[in-house]
This record gives structure tokens, C-alpha cells and sequence, in this order.
């Protein structure tokens, strides 16, 4: 049991060994604004993770720049800002549901919705389609005579 408790504990407090001690900022709400907009922004090199929990050498670059740019007076949203006009929209976990990502956005729950439809029609058709007819005397008599073999 307590095995499972330390390696609980580990797995827990694994994204939050990912900020080092030397990058936080001694002001409290300035480190919490920090955090919470790194958790959003995804780390470059590693496949849909934040910044906040990811060790890439870039990731920490992104952190201390955040830092910097919030230190130097920026609103969340120009943080934000100022990273995305760097490295793009890709560096957003959950990028705007605006012009072309509105596009990427509905594609899936459409895709989705047809699928759910077709399966539908072609329940709907098979249910509608003719029984099949009972076999007739002779093929029943040629059938028994095939089985017997």
C-alpha cells in the first residue's frame, strides 16, 4: 500500500518537478499568473504538452520568457500574445475557435454526425428490404440431398 501512495505521489507530483526552483518568481501572484498561462501553452518538442510539465531545454526557455515579459509589465493575454506571434499558433494547447480553426474545430463532430447518419439510412434500408422467400419443395429436396452427401 504504500508503494502505491509513493508512486501515487510521484506520478502527481511529477508535472510540477518540471519548473525549476530558480525560474519561479518571488512574487506569489506573479508565479501563479505564470503557471496558469503555461499551462496552456504547449512545449514545441514534446507532443501535446504544456510547458508548465514538460524538461525540453525550450520549454524552459518559453517559461523564463513568460516570466520576463510578465515581470516587464504584460497582461496575460499579451504574454500569451508576444509567445504566439513568435512561434505560432501551434504553441497553444487550445488554439481561438476563429477563421480557419473554426474550420479544424466543427470537422470532427460533422465527420461524426454524417457517420451516425449513414449508419442510420442503411439500418433504416436493410429493416425495409424484402423477407426472403421460403425455398420451394425442390430446392428444399435438393438442399437435404446436398447435406446428406
Amino acid at each position: 500500500m504504500r508503494r502505491l501512495l509513493l508512486v501515487l505521489a510521484l506520478l502527481w507530483a511529477g508535472p510540477a518537478l518540471a519548473v525549476e526552483p530558480g525560474e519561479m518568481l518571488d512574487d506569489p501572484a506573479l508565479e501563479a499568473r505564470a503557471r496558469e498561462i503555461s499551462k496552456g501553452l504547449r512545449c514545441p518538442v514534446c507532443r501535446n504538452e504544456s510547458i508548465d510539465e514538460s524538461n525540453a531545454e525550450l520549454s524552459r526557455d518559453l517559461r523564463l520568457l513568460l516570466r520576463e515579459r510578465l515581470l516587464a509589465g504584460d497582461s496575460d493575454a499579451e504574454a500569451v500574445a508576444f509567445i504566439t506571434a513568435r512561434y505560432g499558433e501551434f504553441v497553444l494547447l487550445e488554439p481561438d475557435r476563429s477563421g480557419a480553426n473554426l474550420i479544424l474545430w466543427l470537422a470532427a463532430p460533422t465527420v461524426l454526425l454524417l457517420g451516425l447518419g449513414a449508419g442510420a439510412l442503411a439500418v433504416r434500408a436493410r429493416s425495409r428490404a424484402a423477407p426472403p422467400e421460403a425455398l420451394s419443395e425442390h430446392e428444399r429436396a435438393r438442399l437435404e440431398e446436398i447435406m446428406k452427401g
